[in-house]
């Protein structure tokens, strides 16, 4: 797919922040097709199952923000905004591509029906991270970039074993600032690990703009230094997203054609998008960007884009919409009941941080189950 794309920097409207951009698309702001875009060849359903996990997605979010403000859950990072790149790419995926996780593309774990499982993680429970690898998605990963080469070993590993599985790694702008992504583009290009290298430039790299991060005019090119192919993408654009994904992961297992002759090849996307809210919920965006800056992006809303497209094609109407935000609230009620019945054990949090535990936080451990044991855990609970 050529890094100019269908429809590029076509149809833009005033209020449309990347209508002067190189990047590819297919949908404009209202939802229409661009002139001379290719729309994905999906059926009614598929075109509806990427809403709904768009709807389910941000759903998620605007609860998990509001629980995070009651004490709920721990430290959250929210996502409105990057819907569109999480969902449209992991729909491209097969069910056992390998999905190596930053941190806030929680619309893959929606997509790939974890969502219960991996709420349990934000409310302090490693176990949330854990069984969200049944469903091919690697734990997440707070160190900026530090995933990136586990990555590429996977994708190495499913070449060597002759398994037809690809790895998306997603990650941040500032990530690839990091020694391990440069590394890890490094060794894929000289081994041809089938590797989807996801950077989602939201503009920030936290407080960090992307004119600070990097002097290359894009990050998409610095797939060129390692010798395989970077290409730009609307991530507001789930359609764009899924299709560029779609024929990234073919090139990934063997060429676009699938002509088992051909080496697997990596390929860097950039998925240029933009976060609405924090970096985190200990952020406060409003310290160095204007609140005013985000306005334009609003237009290209991924679930206003999809949805208009929808109504458009008639694959969609009012009671279908009514019906999939209703699943939508159900489906993140649920998650949410599950994730506040786990009882935890207060041992957990020794466990797994060393083989054997230093005689020091043995000491640790056993005073505070002692000190449980003796007044019962409802005395070591935070009163609401």
């Amino acid at each position: 797919m050529d890094e100019n794309g269908a429809g590029a920097s076509d149809g833009g409207e005033a209020t449309d922040p990347l209508a002067d951009e190189d990047l590819y698309r297919v949908l404009g702001p209202d939802g229409s097709p661009l002139p001379d875009a290719t729309v994905p060849d999906l059926s009614d359903e598929e075109f509806r199952a990427i809403y709904r996990d768009l709807v389910v997605t941000r759903r998620f979010d605007e609860r998990a923000v509001s629980l995070q403000r009651q004490g709920r859950i721990g430290t959250y990072a929210p996502c409105a905004g990057q819907e569109g790149s999480a969902v449209g790419s992991t729909h491209a995926l097969a069910d056992d591509d390998l999905i190596s996780y930053q941190y806030r593309e929680h619309g893959a774990v929606v997509v790939r029906d974890l969502l219960s499982e991996y709420l349990p993680y934000w409310m302090g429970h490693e176990a949330g991270t854990e069984a969200i690898a049944d469903g091919n998605v690697f734990p997440l990963n707070i160190g900026i970039a530090a995933h990136l080469p586990h990555a590429v070993g996977a994708a190495w590993a499913f070449d060597h074993r002759d398994e037809d599985r690809v790895v998306a790694c997603h990650f941040g702008d500032g990530a690839t600032s990091e020694g391990d992504f440069h590394e890890a583009m490094n060794f894929a290009g000289v081994f041809d690990t089938p590797t989807l290298f996801c950077c989602h430039n939201n503009g920030w790299a936290i407080s960090i703009p992307e004119s600070r991060q990097t002097a290359s005019d894009t990050f998409a090119q610095k797939a060129t230094a390692y010798g395989f192919d970077g290409v730009r993408v609307d991530g507001m654009d789930p359609l764009a997203s899924y299709a560029v994904t779609r024929e990234a992961a073919e090139r990934a297992r063997g060429g676009t054609d699938g002509d088992d002759g051909d080496e697997p090849r990596p390929v860097l996307i950039e998925f240029v998008e933009y976060r609405f809210g924090a970096h985190t919920t200990a952020d406060d965006p409003s310290a160095y960007r204007d609140p005013d800056d985000v306005d334009p992006w609003r237009a290209l809303d991924p679930l206003d884009r999809t949805e208009a497209f929808l109504r458009e094609t008639g694959r969609i109407d009012d009671e279908g919409v009514a019906a999939i935000r209703d699943e939508a609230d159900a489906v993140v009620a649920d998650a949410i009941d599950f994730a506040e019945s786990v009882d935890p054990d207060p041992a957990d949090m020794f466990d797994h941080a060393y083989a054997d535990l230093p005689p020091e936080i043995r000491r640790q451990r056993d005073d505070l189950l002692a000190a449980v044991e003796e007044h019962g855990e409802d005395a070591f609970l935070r009163e609401e």
